[in-house]
């Protein structure tokens, strides 16, 4: 099997960029400090199973509606250029929970980590990219996310408050740029 890298790395980057793992660290430490201890492999298994049932169910259940890749791809790249502008301004259009009831498992894998962002990016990916690339893109980005759940205390140190805004803001740009050019890619099928 040969392997796209270009085309993976786009995946792993768009997913990055969404999921926001590097961002969602100071969320994450204000949990830690109220939870005691997140637990970092609880919360990667199941965020990743939310990622992969959503790659190869996602696609069913858009066609129960009457959807289509395109359609979602488009929808995805609004909801994805929305999610950039939120880290580049840094404004909120999307509530999320605050609940920490829950633990690990909400909000932290979910909406935290696999939230709609990210679900609604993972279909829009399958417009353009191939499963396999897009599964070892969420794998890669599960290893991310694990390895900076458990390293927050030292990332959060080394990063800085001012270096959590510049990392934000940066992704935030490139978010930007994946939504123009997942719209770009496929709204042009959808006007007749």
């Amino acid at each position: 099997m040969e392997v796209n890298f270009n085309a993976l790395l786009t995946v792993v980057f768009t997913l990055f960029a969404v999921i926001d793992i590097i961002g969602s660290i100071p969320i994450l430490i204000s949990l830690k400090q109220r939870m005691g201890e997140i637990n970092a492999f609880r919360a990667t298994i199941v965020s990743g199973l939310l990622m992969v049932v959503f790659l190869f169910v996602g696609e069913k259940f858009l066609k129960v509606l009457g959807l289509d890749i395109k359609s979602f791809a488009v929808g995805g790249s609004i909801v994805i250029f929305i999610l950039g502008l939120e880290m580049v301004l840094g404004m909120e259009f999307f509530k999320s929970e605050k609940d920490v009831k829950a633990a690990t498992l909400v909000p932290i894998a979910f909406p935290l980590i696999a939230g709609s962002g990210t679900l609604t990016t993972i279909i829009s990916l399958k417009a353009n990219f191939t499963d396999g690339t897009i599964m070892a893109g969420i794998l890669i980005n599960l290893i991310i996310i694990y390895i900076v759940i458990r390293l927050l205390d030292v990332i959060a140190r080394l990063l800085g408050n001012a270096g959590l805004i510049t990392v934000r803001k940066f992704f935030g740009v490139i978010l930007l740029a994946i939504a123009v050019k997942i719209f770009a890619e496929n709204a042009h099928g959808l006007i007749k």
